[in-house]
């Protein structure tokens, strides 16, 4: 009787399966690359980086999945054709200007790829800064509006960043530095922050908690970068990968101590966003001597004698914010 003998997997089998597993794990690593480079935090540095990228290679044809045409277009060309490239104040359309006799003036204005509205405030003391009041709790943040009711202010605009992974922050952890009432909140290592000391002076600059303190600020939020530090451009075009049209909110003092509010929309068909660059132009444009850079993009938000004075990002108007800066407001 003969017996069968058993037999192995061939030569060719062994090689056939080796080549899918290297391929198995090659698409698998190239689906992992993609997704950290194109989603989540890292998804508005992917867009600029695919902007730039040569739309016949294999990145760019497989990466641009991740988003929408509209957001493949460099907008600044198409915009540019429908609007003035100069800003632009427009008094028919401003919105009452000082209609409250209150010493703010809310400037509507625009330019090749956005339009944005400036608060003026007048009076300096009339500015200030307020954080969450649920701090270190873990408990979200309020909202703008929330703010300005719990502080009987007459308007403001967005703060400081806050941790926000995936997007979905609730601004119960404020990033970087926070001085309120003089005290160092949170904070502490060298960081570009906005801060007003107690004889009403913005100050934007890079400094430690301490370094802020010693500077007499009284009152503080982090983010940047800074624009504009005694009377001095000290922005550099090309040092932040994230400069891309955006929404925006900075904030700026003139020399006699006006502080100048500013809020720009974004991401929508008459307002793409600006850029750093464009920022500064506007700040330079109203006399500023200090101007820095605030949390932009959903974030942004402004609200003048209980209305929103534009169209926000964000469906729900205004994010949970873990601070502000207000305007006419209860101390």
């Amino acid at each position: 009787m003969k017996h069968r003998r058993k037999r192995g997997i061939s030569f060719i089998g062994l090689l056939l399966m080796s080549v899918i597993a290297i391929l198995l794990g090659s698409i698998a690593g190239a689906y992992y690359y993609l997704h950290s480079q194109y989603t989540g935090e890292a998804r508005e540095e992917g867009l600029v980086k695919l902007r730039e990228m040569d739309e016949n290679s294999v990145e760019y044809q497989i990466a641009s999945r991740y988003y929408d045409a509209s957001e493949l277009k460099e907008p600044e060309v198409e915009l540019a054709q429908a609007k003035e490239s100069e800003i632009l104040t427009i008094p028919s359309i401003q919105v009452e200007l000082d209609k409250n006799g209150d010493g703010i003036e809310i400037e509507h204005i625009y330019a090749g790829t956005y339009e944005g509205y400036m608060m003026i405030v007048h009076d300096p003391e009339d500015v200030s800064i307020a954080i969450n009041p649920h701090l270190g709790s873990g408990a979200a943040a309020p909202e703008l509006e929330d703010y300005v009711e719990m502080y009987h202010a007459t308007g403001g605009i967005n703060g400081g960043g806050f941790a926000d992974e995936g997007g979905t922050g609730n601004g119960s952890i404020p990033a970087g530095i926070v001085i309120m009432d003089g005290e160092l909140i949170s904070g502490g290592a060298a960081q570009p922050i906005l801060g007003i000391t107690k004889d009403h002076k913005l100050i934007t600059t890079t400094c430690t908690g301490q370094e802020a303190l010693d500077m007499g600020i009284v009152e503080a939020v982090t983010f940047g970068p800074t624009f504009i530090n005694n009377g001095q451009v000290v922005y550099q075009p090309g040092t932040d990968n994230l400069n891309m049209l955006n929404p925006r909110t900075a904030v700026g003092q003139k020399a006699d101590g006006t502080f100048l509010l500013l809020v720009i929309d974004g991401r929508g068909p008459s307002s793409f966003g600006a850029k750093y660059e464009d920022v500064v132009e506007i700040f330079q444009k109203y006399d500023a001597v200090m101007a820095g850079n605030l949390d932009g993009g959903n974030s942004s938000v402004m609200i003048y004698d209980n209305q929103y004075i534009h169209y926000p990002v964000s469906m729900y108007d205004s994010r949970n914010l873990p601070s502000v800066i207000l305007v006419k407001a209860d101390k």
